[in-house]
């Protein structure tokens, strides 16, 4: 009972269980997406080796010492950075994004890695005693901290891992304290650009709702000058972001909207993906059974279309078993962030799970049609050496804040 307490006490079991499951749920879906193709028999092996050099990263990050995230902080900010403009330069352009590097033969994307940084130093930044975030100078440095790796994915252009990399900076703002009219500086160019879209009514009608809120917050005049040109500015970001998208990727947003008109091109997968889903009915037709999967409707299923095979083949039931852990972990991650030891530790978790739970989101959403295809792997599911290592070595650093958390650093 003593042995078992002491485990309980310094290794979060909830969480390592839970990510060993949906490891192994990713294993028997990739064998079954990989099964009657033989271009991709050897995926399964270099998934397995994957999962086997993530699990020895988990626990060398779970044996550091505590002070050890915020030395790297900011040097694995600077390392992202620079991957990111490297990848511009001498990357390999796949599916239209230059986002992939190589070396010695091992293909890999920095903005995976990238993520590490990301959260480790925003964490960092953001629990900094003598940083007022509601101070408007203190959100411009802290917003730009996230903005930079965002504008360097957009020109690859990976639109996808830009949105995460977004929603991410976000949340770790909001949830380090930021006040009412702190978030209405943040979301506000967000809430134009989206009016932006739809034409010049909406806009015009979203500039005016922001001056009315401008008026009842009752800041200085340069205060509120400055707030109104930035959302001004937003409704022509729009166009902007669009020179910067590949013709296929805008396709993807416009086939989002109507995926029927065009079946056969950018709307395919995401038409297919659904009759999958939908094929798999309660209890789904059994490993190794499914028409869609086996029959190759929908290429390299073993990524970001993974969970229709779990969804044709073991049904309903299945894909709530994988939903269910997730919401397990998810739920675990959140209550984390209220007994990590200091708020570096509580806004690294709430990074993690950002991350963590957008992906997700995204990629099911993407399978059931509610969501653009914007190449978004499932974690800890979908085939994928970068994205493995990169979230193993992530729960290792949750694993590690667990273990220290009665201990100020």
């Amino acid at each position: 009972m003593k042995i078992g307490y002491k485990l309980q006490d310094k290794f979060d079991l909830v969480v390592f269980v839970t990510v060993i499951i949906l490891l192994t749920v990713g294993i028997f879906s990739i064998y079954s997406a990989t099964y009657n193709n033989p271009a991709a028999k050897g995926n399964l092996n270099k998934q397995i080796f994957f999962i086997m050099a993530s699990l020895i990263i988990l626990f060398f990050v779970y044996f550091l010492p505590a002070s050890s995230f915020r030395i790297v902080s900011l040097p694995s900010y600077i390392i992202s950075l620079l991957m990111l403009i490297v990848v511009l330069v001498a990357g390999k352009t796949i599916y239209g994004a230059k986002s992939w590097m190589s070396i010695g033969g091992f293909g890999f994307q920095p903005s995976e890695f990238a993520k590490i940084g990301l959260i480790l130093f925003p964490a960092y930044w953001l629990s900094d005693s003598r940083r007022d975030i509601n101070n408007l100078k203190e959100l411009f440095y802290t917003v730009l901290i996230g903005l930079i790796p965002i504008m360097l994915i957009m020109l690859e252009p990976d639109m996808g891992t830009a949105i995460v990399f977004g929603i991410v900076s976000l949340v770790m703002i909001f949830w380090s304290g930021l006040n009412l009219f702190g978030i209405f500086v943040v979301l506000s160019p967000m809430f134009v650009l989206f009016a932006s879209l739809f034409g010049t009514g909406p806009f015009i009608f979203a500039l005016i709702v922001v001056l009315a809120m401008l008026f009842y917050f009752k800041q200085n005049l340069f205060i509120s000058g400055t707030v109104f040109v930035i959302n001004l500015s937003a409704g022509f970001v729009f166009d902007f972001m669009l020179k910067f998208l590949k013709p296929h990727q805008v396709k993807r947003l416009l086939t989002f909207i109507d995926p029927g008109s065009d079946p056969l091109g950018s709307g395919y997968n995401a038409l297919q993906a659904k009759v999958a889903m939908g094929s798999g009915g309660l209890l789904g037709k059994g490993f190794l059974q499914g028409n869609q999967t086996q029959l190759r409707f929908i290429p390299e299923q073993w990524t970001d279309f993974i969970f229709c095979v779990i969804g044709e083949e073991f049904g309903f039931i299945g894909s709530m078993f994988v939903i269910v852990i997730f919401l397990i972990l998810f739920l675990r991650l959140l209550n984390l962030t209220s007994i990590a030891g200091d708020k570096f530790g509580r806004l690294t978790i709430i990074g993690i799970l950002t991350l963590l739970f957008v992906h997700y989101s995204i990629n099911i959403g993407m399978d059931l049609g509610i969501a653009p295809v914007i190449g978004i792997p499932l974690p800890f599911i979908s085939y994928g050496g970068s994205a493995i290592l990169t979230d193993m070595f992530l729960i290792g650093v949750v694993l590690n804040i667990y273990k220290n958390r009665k201990h100020h650093v």
